[in-house]
């Protein structure tokens, strides 16, 4: 920069050496106030603290969304940025929403409490199997009923009976019914765990129980059988040796009649008569084994079954006809007793059937079906009524006349 002295004729001439001094202060004086460019260290630690404050503004956003207060980094001050009010008045929003949503949920309880109070029993004690169905039932994930646990010791009563169950239906055949919480066929016959009982082994027991399992299966829910046919595979399970039962079966099931009646062992429809409505028969019941005499096993089997049916021909109507089977059989050591190894020794068999006729001997059942479903053929004046799905009574106190049914 370069400055022009005044003019020497001037009156207020400054002296040279005074000039030069005002001319260097000046241009150093601008050279320290004109604008300097950054370094590059500059600038880096610009844009570091830039894209931290950026980062920290949107984390606050973030937690000021969902009710959390923000977490202060190592070595910065609580409330940096933020201020320790603004945290004080989160926690408190948070604390409130927590306290209004309790009270919500309280009121649903209270709500449920007052309206089914059956249902929030079952939430009170556990009971979380599935989410209640049209039918009073109880449903699993899947939409299908949920199946009882097998049976452990006998009933103190028998299942509640619902007055407004819905009837019936080919596609529903086991509804309104209490077999529609039975298991399925053979899953229903469940078996104990084997071991050792007197003088037999645990294998020996486990023999024992798989036979009794095969003997109901065959008579019970064999298509072949339940259309009427021998139950070939049962009558081979019997020892040889018990000529008298194996004489009278066999000829209950050549031509029956009333002291030769198939129905006492077996269960068989007339094909000509009844249609089974589906594949599945429900089953449940209770097997146990015990000690018998001379060191043998006795097994017992207290078994219903629920036979969905319509009549043949193309009929809508369905009912249902149930049969309660108990059955005792003993195996023994054939090195002790004068027994067939690998059979069944029959020591006692009874039934209890509903949802039949009366006083008809040719072998099969003949349920009725439609309206007057729950009449077992012609009861008497002074009938009993009788509930087939009742297992609590033993088999001996159950009924002894042509009685009728309360359901089926």
């Amino acid at each position: 920069m370069t400055t022009e002295p005044p003019a020497s004729g001037d009156k207020s001439a400054i002296p040279d050496d005074v000039w030069e001094k005002f001319v260097q202060d000046t241009e150093q004086d601008i050279r320290a106030q004109a604008p300097k460019e950054p370094s590059a260290r500059a600038r880096m630690v610009t844009e570091r603290l830039r894209r931290e404050a950026e980062v920290a503004a949107r984390q606050q956003k973030k937690n000021k969304r969902w009710g959390r207060a923000a977490k202060a980094k190592p070595g910065e001050p609580a409330g940096w940025r933020t201020g320790p009010a603004w945290q004080d008045r989160e926690s408190r929003a948070t604390r409130r929403r927590l306290r209004g949503a309790l009270g919500v949920a309280l009121a649903v309880v209270v709500l449920l409490v007052v309206l089914n109070p059956s249902t929030a029993l079952d939430w009170l004690h556990g009971d979380f199997s599935g989410s209640a169905d049209t039918t009073g039932y109880r449903s699993d994930d899947s939409g299908r009923p949920a199946t009882l646990p097998p049976e452990t010791a006998p009933p103190t009563a028998a299942p509640s009976a619902d007055p407004m169950a819905d009837a019936p239906t080919l596609a529903e055949p086991f509804r309104g019914s209490p077999a529609l919480l039975y298991a399925d066929g053979e899953a229903g016959i469940v078996l104990p765990a084997a071991k050792p009982v007197g003088r037999m082994t645990r294998e020996q027991v486990e023999g024992a129980l798989d036979r009794t399992k095969q003997f109901l299966i065959d008579t019970n829910l064999n298509p072949a059988t339940l259309r009427g046919e021998r139950p070939r595979i049962a009558m081979g399970l019997v020892d040889p040796r018990q000529t008298e039962i194996i004489s009278r079966w066999d000829a209950s099931f050549r031509k029956s009649d009333k002291e030769h009646d198939p129905l006492l062992v077996a269960s068989r429809f007339n094909p000509a008569e009844v249609k089974p409505v589906g594949s599945v028969v429900k089953a449940r019941g209770l097997i146990t084994f015990k000690e018998g005499s001379n060191g043998s096993v006795t097994v017992h089997a207290d078994v219903t079954f629920v036979y969905p049916v319509t009549a043949a021909g193309g009929s809508t109507a369905v009912s249902r006809t149930i049969v309660r089977r108990v059955l005792d059989f003993d195996v023994a050591d054939p090195r002790i007793e004068q027994v067939t190894g690998g059979k069944l020794w029959v020591s006692g068999y009874r039934q209890d059937i509903g949802n039949t006729a009366c006083d008809i001997y040719d072998g099969f059942l003949h349920p009725s079906i439609g309206p007057d479903s729950n009449a077992s053929g012609t009861p008497g004046p002074s009938a009993s009524q009788v509930d087939p799905y009742d297992r609590s009574k033993p088999l001996d106190d159950a009924k002894k006349d042509c009685g009728q049914v309360t359901r089926v």
